[in-house]
């Protein structure tokens, strides 16, 4: 497994996304009680969830083609037409730098 540095904690707010471009591509969210990393892609259609509305008192991102739903926290899937749960992804703070472990 590796560590990747995404982004400095004061960079992204809570309800914020920032998409990395990896292979996949790798979003990563703030939420009121931490950083998450998801799948950036909608597993329904081609489409980045970094650029979703988050809800950050469901924890949910929607996507901004087809308005599937899912769980931040766990990646699944809670409304049509995407049936697929996203690959999440392990978060650490060290300092103030945010790294997702891939790999």
């Amino acid at each position: 497994m590796a560590l990747i540095r995404a982004c400095t904690a004061e960079e992204l707010k809570p309800g914020q996304a920032l998409r990395l471009n990896l292979t996949p591509p790798i979003a990563l969210y703030r939420l009121n009680d931490g950083f998450y990393a998801t799948d950036d892609t909608c597993t329904h259609a081609q489409t980045s969830l970094a650029a979703g509305d988050i809800d950050l008192e469901e924890c949910t991102v929607e996507c901004p083609y087809h308005a599937s739903l899912f769980d931040i926290r766990t990646g699944n899937v809670l409304s049509l037409p995407a049936s697929k749960p996203l690959k999440t992804y392990p978060v650490s703070v060290v300092g103030d730098e945010v790294f997702i472990e891939v790999g």
